[in-house]
């Protein structure tokens, strides 16, 4: 298989995605914390599909590129962190489901910031990561939906929560992977 090619362009399809993405995030706070739940659940819909297309079509147009690389993770964090913070906010999730997400955030951050002080990049991102994103994507919608007083706010409790502990389960395990990567990176007596 060969090895993707990243670019240092700036203006592709990908990358307005995901600056579109970026700019949903401060609409989806304002429709969060004033309980207009069907709007953000639009918007945090189109978020997730937003992310899988601009994957795929990076991917396919070839459009890979340094600056993808990093408005689509902060894209997605943002999201995360915000839908968070608002739902704990609102009651809908607990205060520890907000405190374990942004603790490993917090963990990598340190870890980027070590990696970089030693002149290393970023490690790739793990299919696990992308994996419990997608699951902590797909779960806040339907928690959001678990409020309604219904049939449908049943069953999307269920399955917002599966996601949600997958998610999280996925979202530790890949930071694991990516605190390993940086250990052997940055131990004592490594050669460069």
């Amino acid at each position: 298989m060969s090895e993707e090619v990243v670019s240092t362009r700036v203006l592709t399809v990908p990358n307005v995605i995901s600056l579109l993405r970026l700019l949903l995030v401060p609409v989806f706070a304002v429709l969060i914390f004033t309980g207009q739940d069907a709007w953000a659940v639009a918007v945090l819909a189109v978020s997730g599909a937003s992310d899988w297309l601009d994957g795929v079509l990076a991917r396919r147009l070839h459009q890979v590129s340094r600056l993808g690389q990093l408005l689509d993770p902060a894209a997605d964090r943002l999201f995360i962190i915000v839908t968070l913070v608002g739902l704990t906010w609102r009651g809908v999730v607990p205060l520890w489901l907000l405190l374990v997400l942004v603790a490993r955030d917090v963990v990598l951050g340190v870890m980027l910031l070590l990696l970089g002080r030693a002149g290393y990049p970023p490690p790739q991102v793990h299919v696990a990561g992308k994996a419990g994103t997608f699951a902590l994507l797909y779960a806040f919608p339907l928690l959001l939906l678990a409020e309604w007083d219904s049939w449908v706010g049943t069953a999307a409790q269920v399955v917002g929560w599966a996601f949600a502990l997958w998610g999280v389960a996925l979202y530790w395990f890949a930071g694991a992977l990516y605190i390993e990567q940086a250990r052997r990176l940055l131990r004592p007596g490594r050669q460069a």
